[in-house]
């Protein structure tokens, strides 16, 4: 049940060293323990008086008191090491996800990335601290008790010794079918959690269009699916943990039986019997524990296995450059960018760009011409599968890197508003802005009615199970955002007003336009009365650059362009 890689853990070496000194010690109190209590019982049975068994019982309450003590300070150091372990865990699974980006929440899912950073984390945290405490204690404490029973009497040891095997194969075979139970328990619970965040986040289309009860089954389905798969999992977890009691409880019946027949033969006194008989239980109970807690691990363990899945997910390695500060000088050209997900066909091919200074880029093209994948490439968030990207003369391979990301401002089609105050939101950015900058920011963008109808103005909640913004008013936040900031000269716009009414999107635009001067800006979309603001158009097509130019240019070659605008025009 030990999962290789815990191995790995630094410091784990020293913690089993540790924990298997403590279970030796545990051990031999507990030897002792039962040979003080056997002693007193016995003179006791043979006639002496109760004062003259004060030593051996405070002799057993030593050993009892150890056997506890030892107790104490094992989950003291399980808790400590586990928790840092988790904390380190956490910060390198997190690390891994921002390096990786979006593509790795959108094939994973982002309820399973969720729970697994939280609800699995504690899960592993969990594993850490039964899997080390119960392995230890299995691996010393019945060896130890073995060689007591061995020392008083060898027939009632090689049984002992002998049934301890045919219990071990029974829990690897009832094992074996708890693994697949969970396995099978754990991927359903990956599908709900991936199914009910997206149903919540799509709840207003689905409500919109009149398929929110169709949902609300399909959730109840995979919900119920969840529960079957739980309910198998604990029912061979509480047969195992039934079959193992009754097999410990009847070994300790037989060596009961025979340690009595033997008594009543004579070949055998009362102190090694009765030992003997005391420590049996604490033979089989290092098992009995680990039985007890074995689903608990199993859940641990899927969900250490599944957060090294992402740990383990190779990276490109790409060579860092010197990026210095984007100014009207700057130069960005890329050459030979190719780019697909995973076995699919090239999302982007043969992609070329060559810009200079301030300029104001857009990207256009039907869903599905790459618009969406060439933004995601240029913010760092997806690495091409080749490229020549040259900053200045400074060459690279991909745009993640950090002093290129730390100049860019993304604005995707639905930015994301965290939970906490408007305030918080609008300096995301910037957490050192003053009032009146965050006030000129509220103005420039148009959310004055909205803050002057808030019930705490700038400090009101808002967010996941807070106040609720429009589509418009999320957009809005966003380029409050990058206008506060005004270091970053980079403008990634991602169909930053696809779901917004032509109203809103005509009044955000008059908001946009003073907050593109002076900026390189990247701006996807397939709206075509934003081609008549740049100053650079790129035609996209089944991932390819078909056309590029001023709008005057592209009307007059009468090319893809005029195509695409004929053909948006019909829709």
């Amino acid at each position: 049940m030990i999962d290789k890689k815990l191995m790995l853990l630094p410091g784990i070496k020293k913690v089993l060293l540790v924990l298997t000194g403590l279970a030796l010690l545990q051990a031999v109190a507990i030897v002792g323990q039962a040979c003080f209590l056997s002693i007193a019982i016995v003179d006791l049975w043979d006639g002496n008086q109760l004062l003259n068994q004060l030593s051996w019982i405070v002799l057993f309450f030593v050993c009892y008191s150890i056997r506890h003590i030892v107790n104490f300070f094992r989950e003291e150091l399980l808790d400590d090491f586990a928790a840092k372990k988790i904390v380190e865990l956490r910060e390198q699974l997190l690390a891994k996800i921002f390096r990786l980006g979006p593509a790795i929440v959108q094939s994973s899912g982002t309820g399973n990335i969720t729970t697994m950073a939280l609800e699995g984390i504690d899960q592993v945290e969990n594993y850490l601290h039964l899997i080390l405490a119960k392995t230890t204690t299995l691996m010393v404490v019945p060896w130890v008790v073995l060689c007591a029973v061995f020392y008083f009497d060898w027939k009632s040891a090689s049984f002992l010794l002998g049934i301890f095997p045919v219990i071990i194969i029974f829990m690897i075979v009832l094992g074996y079918a708890a693994q697949a139970k969970a396995d099978r328990q754990y991927s359903s619970y990956q599908m709900l959690a991936n199914h009910f965040v997206d149903s919540l986040r799509g709840i207003d289309t689905l409500k919109y269009f009149g398929l929110s009860r169709r949902y609300a089954n399909s959730i109840f389905k995979t919900s119920e699916k969840f529960r079957k798969a739980t309910l198998n999992t604990l029912k061979i977890a509480i047969l195992s943990t039934f079959a193992l009691d009754f097999f410990t409880t009847l070994s300790i019946a037989v060596v009961a039986v025979f340690l009595g027949l033997r008594l009543i033969d004579g070949h055998m006194v009362l102190y090694p019997a009765l030992t003997i008989l005391i420590l049996s239980p604490e033979y089989f109970l290092p098992i009995r524990d680990f039985s007890s807690d074995y689903h608990d691990t199993l859940n641990g363990k899927n969900a250490l296995n599944a957060i090294n899945k992402i740990l383990e997910i190779s990276e490109r390695k790409v060579q860092s450059v010197h990026i210095g500060e984007w100014n009207e000088n700057s130069n960005l050209k890329v050459e030979n960018l190719s780019f697909s997900y995973k076995k699919a066909e090239a999302a982007l091919k043969n992609i070329t760009l060559n810009v200079y200074g301030y300029k104001k880029v857009g990207i256009i093209g039907l869903s599905g011409s790459g618009k969406s994948t060439l933004i995601n490439i240029l913010s760092g968030f997806l690495s091409p599968d080749e490229a020549i990207v040259n900053f200045d003369g400074n060459k690279t391979t991909s745009f993640a890197q950090k002093e290129w990301q730390k100049q860019v401002t993304y604005i995707p089609q639905n930015p994301y508003i965290f939970k906490g105050t408007l305030r918080a939101n609008l300096v995301f950015y910037r957490p050192d802005s003053t009032d009146v900058q965050i006030k000129r920011a509220v103005e420039v963008v148009g959310l004055n009615e909205l803050v002057q109808e808030l019930p705490e103005g700038l400090e009101t909640e808002i967010g996941e199970g807070a106040r609720a913004l429009s589509g418009g008013q999320a957009q809005r936040i966003a380029l409050a955002r990058a206008f506060l900031d005004k270091q970053r000269k980079i403008l990634l716009f991602d169909e930053p007003t696809a779901h917004l009414d032509i109203e809103t999107e005509v009044e955000l635009k008059e908001r946009m336009l003073p907050l593109m001067e002076n900026h390189l800006v990247f701006f996807a979309t397939h709206r075509l009365h934003w081609m008549k603001e740049m100053d650079l158009i790129i035609v996209m097509d089944k991932g390819s650059i078909v056309e590029s130019g001023t709008l005057d240019e592209l009307r007059q070659n009468n090319g893809a362009f005029v195509k695409l605008t004929q053909s948006l025009r019909r829709i």
